[in-house]
């Protein structure tokens, strides 16, 4: 319903529909603030899933009480994580956003962006470590308390690589669609 349907409405019927998209917005916007995503982007997606058609950036900043540029700022966070996507309008001559509607898709755009920047960051990390411990252990090979603490280390990165290795599995699990094959999009399949 946007906001001319919401004028049809009783006060009451109005209020507490309000209050119940409210909530849902609330709750969104905290889980998306679990995942590093500011909690105003978040309420900003969570108005956004509430409207039934493509929304300009004048409009959410309407809705949202915020600045052009925070929300802004916000749709592009948005767009970049493919939570919304840019629609073209017959006769719009403004950008006209609109939710994903497959959640199923969001979760799995939202993941694959962010765990491949977490296995890119840590991998290069972790292997540019082991050079540095490998490089130790070739030279003091004649302190032995430092070797085994060497190769025990090394042992913890090869091991943390090769999560990283699942992950990455994983995430292409995800961007492939293979994961709905072990665990389907409803019960019902």
């Amino acid at each position: 319903m946007e906001n001319s349907e919401l004028e049809q409405l009783s006060d009451e019927a109005r209020a507490r529909l309000v209050k119940a998209r409210q909530r849902v917005i609330e709750s969104i916007g905290k889980n998306m603030d679990l995942y590093g995503v500011t909690l105003s982007v978040g309420h900003l997606y969570g108005n956004m899933f509430f409207r039934n058609g493509p929304v300009t950036l004048d409009e959410m900043v309407e809705t949202m009480g915020l600045s052009k540029t925070s929300v802004s700022t916000g749709m592009r966070t948005l767009n970049d994580l493919k939570m919304i996507h840019k629609v073209w309008g017959k006769g719009v001559r403004k950008d006209l956003y609109e939710v994903e509607p497959d959640w199923y898709q969001t979760f799995a755009d939202f993941f694959v962006i962010k765990w491949r920047k977490s296995i890119e960051m840590n991998l290069q990390s972790l292997q540019k470590s082991r050079r540095e411990m490998e490089t130790l252990l070739a030279e003091y090979t004649d302190n032995k308390e430092l070797q085994e603490i060497l190769r025990m280390d090394i042992e913890k990165i090869v091991n943390a690589v090769e999560y990283y290795d699942w992950l990455d599995r994983l995430i292409d699990a995800l961007e492939s669609g293979e994961i709905f094959k072990l665990v389907p999009k409803s019960t019902d399949a």
